[in-house]
């Protein structure tokens, strides 16, 4: 499946009654309450639970949810988002990942 494709069929289950300011505060919203939902899976192992990889995944799956509908929102096209993010890795790492390059970002490198 395409990023676009995802997208469009999140798109399917966002709230038509919301505004755009409103989606975008919604999935601002939502991507930290799914994030708080995947860390509390960590923070329970120190209580003695076992790790729930499928819950994981789900949560993994709610927080893309939530980016779908902040682009949507935006107006912005997934795969555009994914694209510039993957040409920035590699103007950033262009043999990979290394620690000097982490360490020393080009200015304006954000």
């Amino acid at each position: 499946m395409t990023g676009n494709k995802y997208q469009e069929l999140a798109a399917r289950t966002i709230n038509k009654t919301l505004g755009e300011t409103e989606m975008m505060n919604h999935a601002l919203f939502g991507l930290c309450g799914e994030m708080g939902e995947l860390l509390s899976l960590y923070q329970k192992e120190y209580q003695g639970h076992p790790f729930e990889e499928e819950h994981a995944k789900k949560e993994c799956g709610d927080i893309l949810w939530m980016l779908a509908e902040y682009c949507t929102a935006m107006g912005w096209n997934l795969e555009d988002i994914m694209r510039m993010n993957i040409n920035k890795l590699r103007a950033r790492y262009p043999s990979g990942f290394d620690v000097d390059h982490s360490e020393h970002r080009q200015e304006g490198d954000i």
